[in-house]
């Protein structure tokens, strides 16, 4: 199987992430006048998991080094696929809640709260886990993102001051889906090898993880997003019948590529963890917020109604974060 075997390919593969990451919620936004984001969640789920398949049967079985995805997935142990699974299971939790976000406060928002926590706590999970770099570096880097997520939440609180509309909802859904989102990659570790060339029995390699971990995010769908689409915390009802009705293959199309991407995205930084370590590749990764936040500043202005006496706040949230994301690259280094 393919694997990566320095630390500068690594770093360039989160960098890959971090574009990925911070860049499916483009197509929610593009879907989002015609079709509910529930329906859209559907078409998301199923591009991540044909996009790991198809890196499992491809990246995942040739080569000279490893286990193919189906030797692999036949001797895994099953506490380390439920390990994968339960990972799953949360990111597909914390992930509707940043998607619901999205849908009430908009990228700009949503991704640099709910992600920005999820950064925070997943950098030291997963430091716990399996500490990786220099630990004070770190802490310096998840503290200036820690300041640029306050920073953009005061931004928002600023946009709503002269309407109706409470910042408190799409604050807190975000952030919720934050705390959600810093635990499930710790989980998708636990369940692989340490070395990718030689994995140790029973252990799963990134390629078999990766899959498992999308049949849990699928399955869990439907409790999670069934719920959301009969009771929705924001939007209209809707039921599975719509899914078809109102679904043209367009719109189908572009759930998947949202799905699609993250999912590539999220394949790059596991094998990107066995060179950077858990906790430096997902902290690099989940500088996907800068990429979000660039999308909902310059592309869909969702900032436009700032006061000018406060139009600081937002370069100043871009420098920190910048500031923290070179923090984190540069303590595996020191």
């Amino acid at each position: 199987m393919f694997v990566i075997d320095n630390y500068i390919l690594a770093v360039a593969f989160c960098f890959i992430t971090m574009l990925c990451w911070g860049s499916w919620a483009n197509t929610q936004k593009l879907s989002s006048e015609k079709w509910p984001f529930q329906l859209f969640y559907w078409d998301y789920t199923f591009g991540i998991f044909l996009i790991t398949l198809l890196f499992a049967f491809t990246l995942g079985s040739n080569g000279d080094v490893g286990r193919d995805f189906l030797t692999d997935l036949s001797q895994a142990d099953r506490h380390y696929l439920e390990s994968a699974f339960i990972g799953g299971v949360i990111f597909n939790f914390a992930n509707l809640l940043l998607v619901i976000g999205i849908e009430i406060a908009g990228m700009a928002i949503a991704f640099p709260i709910g992600i920005g926590i999820a950064l925070v706590l997943g950098v030291f999970t997963n430091y716990i886990a399996l500490p990786e770099g220099n630990p004070y570096v770190l802490m310096m880097g998840v503290s200036l993102v820690a300041i640029a997520i306050i920073i953009d939440g005061i931004a928002y609180k600023k946009i709503l001051q002269n309407s109706n509309e409470s910042p408190f909802k799409g604050i807190l859904i975000s952030a919720t889906a934050g705390i959600a989102m810093g635990f499930f990659y710790k989980f998708v570790a636990t369940s692989m090898a340490v070395d990718f060339v030689t994995p140790e029995a029973g252990k799963l390699t990134p390629y078999t993880a990766l899959v498992i971990f999308s049949i849990g995010i699928i399955a869990s769908n439907f409790l999670f997003n069934t719920l959301n689409m009969y009771f929705p915390v924001s939007g209209e009802k809707v039921n599975f019948k719509d899914y078809f009705k109102m679904g043209s293959p367009k719109l189908h199309r572009i759930g998947l590529l949202g799905g699609i991407i993250w999912g590539i995205g999220m394949s790059l930084n596991i094998l990107a963890s066995e060179q950077a370590g858990p906790a430096i590749a997902y902290g690099l990764g989940q500088g996907a917020t800068l990429v979000a936040a660039i999308w909902g500043v310059f592309i869909w202005k969702e900032f436009k109604d700032l006061p000018p006496k406060n139009s600081w706040l937002i370069p100043l949230m871009f420098i920190l974060f910048v500031l923290g994301i070179i923090l984190i690259i540069t303590a595996k280094l020191v």
